[in-house]
Order: structure tokens, then C-alpha cells, then sequence
């Protein structure tokens, strides 16, 4: 009888360890802000954007348009673009190498070559940063009609 009682304690212990432990992960999924206030972010720097999707509307097939996404560094410390990735070969990116101080401001410049498109095409860019939260996505529509 002392033998269940003490492997049922062990269990019970057990149990609520594993608990306490899922819930701190649960916490960071989510609420990355937690992230943050446990110190597990090193940067204090904040990529603000003034929009994060931009529609061309109806262009013709073999049309190139471009579109430049502003942003400012609202945050303490220095903003460092590391990576820009697209969706798809035909969109290109160009964005800022150097890192921007708090308060500067910069563009990305997107453009979207719709040769060989048609119909309603949706990309999306992935811009990673020392920023937190450190992945943002922008997007840009068009609707590529035969000419």
C-alpha cells in the first residue's frame, strides 16, 4: 500500500512539472511578446512599416511594376535588414545594406516581372531582421491580363 501511495506521488509530481513546463511554451507561441519580457530577444530595434501590401490592380502580361514599401527604425537600437526573400523568380527586391539608427527610415523596393503571368497573382516577401519580432511579410497583388 506505501509502495502505490509513493509511486502515485512520483507520478503526480511528475505530472505537474511536465504541466508547468508546457505552459511556459504555450506562453511564448502565443504571446512572442513574452519572448521579449523573459529576455530572450538581444535587440531592442523595431521595424515599423507604413503598409505591408500593395495592389498594382490590372496590368498586361510582360509589364514590370515596381513599388517601394517605406519603413522607419521606431525602436533603441541600430535596425539591420539580414535577408529579403520572395515568393517567386519574378520578383525582385532591393533594400537598404546598412544599418539604420532609431528614428531613420528606408524603402525596399519590390518589383514584380509578370511575363509568362496571368490571372491574379498574389507574392509575398519575407523580410528577416534583428528587429523583433525579427520575420515580417509584405505582399503585392496584381491581376496580369493578356495583351
Amino acid at each position: 500500500m506505501k509502495y502505490n501511495f509513493l509511486i502515485l506521488f512520483i507520478l503526480t509530481i511528475c505530472f505537474i512539472g511536465c504541466k508547468k513546463n508546457n505552459n511556459i511554451s504555450s506562453d511564448i507561441v502565443n504571446n512572442p511578446a513574452s519572448i521579449e519580457n523573459n529576455k530572450i530577444s538581444t535587440s531592442n530595434a523595431v521595424i515599423k512599416f507604413e503598409t505591408i501590401e500593395h495592389d498594382f490592380g490590372d496590368i498586361m502580361e510582360g509589364e514590370k511594376v515596381s513599388y517601394s514599401f517605406k519603413f522607419n527604425n521606431v525602436g533603441k537600437d541600430d535596425l539591420v535588414i539580414t535577408t529579403v526573400s520572395t515568393t517567386c523568380g519574378c520578383t525582385v527586391t532591393d533594400f537598404p545594406k546598412d544599418p539604420l539608427k532609431p528614428g531613420e527610415s528606408g524603402t525596399i523596393e519590390v518589383t514584380f516581372n509578370s511575363s509568362g503571368r496571368s490571372g491574379k497573382q498574389v507574392k509575398v516577401i519575407t523580410v528577416a531582421t534583428n528587429a523583433n519580432p525579427s520575420m515580417s511579410q509584405l505582399t503585392i497583388k496584381a491581376n496580369v491580363r493578356k495583351p
